[in-house]
C-alpha cells in the first residue's frame, strides 16, 4: 500500500493509505472526505464545551440580548422546556448571551468532555507522528461518539438552530466564518506531489510508479491558488540535529585552541642549550653601555 502524508501548506494533517492503481479523481474524493470530516469533528468539539458550560443555544433572534430587551420585545425560547439535560439543569449564565444558561450537571458535563477527548484523539494530527493512518471509518466513529454523548445528556435532542445539531445533521452554514476558509470542496481540491498536480483521468502510478511500498508527501490545495511551496530538502528535526552537531564541534575547537598553548617554550627548563651556555659562562650576559 502507498502511504500518503497529507499536508495543507506546511502543516501536517494526516496519513492515508491507498494503492498505485487508484484513479486521481477517486483519491481526491477520499482525501477531501477525510479532511473535511476532521474539520467537522473539530468544530463540534469546540462547541461542546460551551454546551457543557452554558446549555443549548438560544434562538437566533434572542442571542446577544439582555433580559430587559427580551422582556421588552416579548420574546420566548420555545425550546427551553423541551431541551432539558439529563439529571436536571444547573444555572450558569452565558455572559455572551448566546446560550440559555441551563447547563448540564457535573456528571453529564464529564460525559461530554470525556467524549470530546476521545473524538479528538481519533482524528488528531498526532496520529501522523505515531504513524497511524486515518480512515473515513475513524472520522465516522468520532462523529458517532459525539452524537451518542449529546443524546445521553440531551435525550430529547437539541434545538434545530443549535450548531452542534446542525453539524451532526450536515445542515451547518459556514458562510462568512473563518471555518469556511478551511473547508476544501471536492470540485475545488487539487493534490500536489513533487511540484506536480495530480491530474484527473490518470492514476497514482502515472506519477509515483508501480511500487506499492512508496511513501510520499502530498499537499492539499484549493483550485486557483497555484502550486504550493516545495518541501524543504531537510526536515526541521534534521536541521536541529545539524545545528546541534555544529555547535558541539565549535565548542570542541574552542577547547583545543585553549589547550594549544606553546608559551612554555620560552621557559628556561625547556631550552636545550641552557646547560651548554652555563658551562661556557654565557648566562646572564647583558648588552649595552656600562
Amino acid at each position: 500500500m502507498v502511504q500518503l502524508h497529507l499536508k495543507r501548506g506546511d502543516e501536517s494533517q494526516f496519513l492515508f493509505t491507498t494503492t498505485v492503481e487508484v484513479p486521481v479523481e477517486t483519491l481526491v474524493q477520499q482525501v477531501t472526505a477525510i479532511y473535511n470530516g476532521r474539520l467537522k469533528v473539530d468544530r463540534i468539539c469546540s462547541e461542546i464545551p460551551e454546551l457543557a458550560d452554558h446549555g443549548v443555544t438560544l434562538p437566533p433572534n434572542m442571542q446577544g440580548l439582555t433580559d430587559e430587551q427580551v422582556l421588552d420585545l416579548k420574546l420566548k425560547d420555545e425550546w427551553e422546556d423541551r431541551c432539558v439535560p439529563s439529571g436536571g439543569p444547573v444555572p450558569c449564565r452565558d455572559q455572551v448571551g448566546r446560550r440559555n444558561g441551563h447547563a448540564p450537571n457535573p456528571k453529564m458535563k464529564e460525559v461530554l468532555m470525556k467524549t470530546v477527548g476521545e473524538a479528538k484523539a481519533l482524528i488528531s494530527k498526532k496520529q501522523a507522528q505515531a504513524d497511524v493512518c486515518v480512515t473515513m471509518e475513524m472520522v465516522k466513529e468520532a462523529l458517532d461518539l459525539l452524537r451518542g454523548a449529546v443524546m445521553i445528556v440531551y435525550p430529547m435532542g437539541l434545538p434545530p438552530h443549535d450548531p452542534i445539531r446542525m453539524e451532526l445533521e450536515n445542515q451547518e452554514d459556514l458562510s462568512g466564518t473563518q471555518a469556511s476558509l478551511q473547508v476544501v470542496a471536492e470540485d475545488e481540491c487539487q493534490l500536489w506531489w513533487a511540484a506536480k498536480e495530480l491530474q484527473s483521468g490518470k492514476k497514482l502510478q502515472d506519477y509515483v510508479g508501480k511500487n506499492e511500498k512508496t511513501k510520499i508527501v502530498v499537499k492539499i490545495q484549493k483550485r486557483g491558488q497555484g502550486a504550493p511551496a516545495r518541501e524543504p530538502l531537510i526536515t526541521e528535526e534534521q536541521q536541529k540535529q545539524m545545528m546541534l552537531h555544529y555547535y558541539r564541534r565549535q565548542e570542541e575547537l574552542k577547547k583545543l585552541e585553549e589547550t594549544d598553548d606553546d608559551s612554555h617554550l620560552d621557559s628556561d627548563w625547556s631550552d636545550r642549550q641552557a646547560l651548554k651556555r652555563q658551562f661556557q659562562g654565557l648566562t646572564n650576559i647583558k648588552w649595552g653601555p656600562r
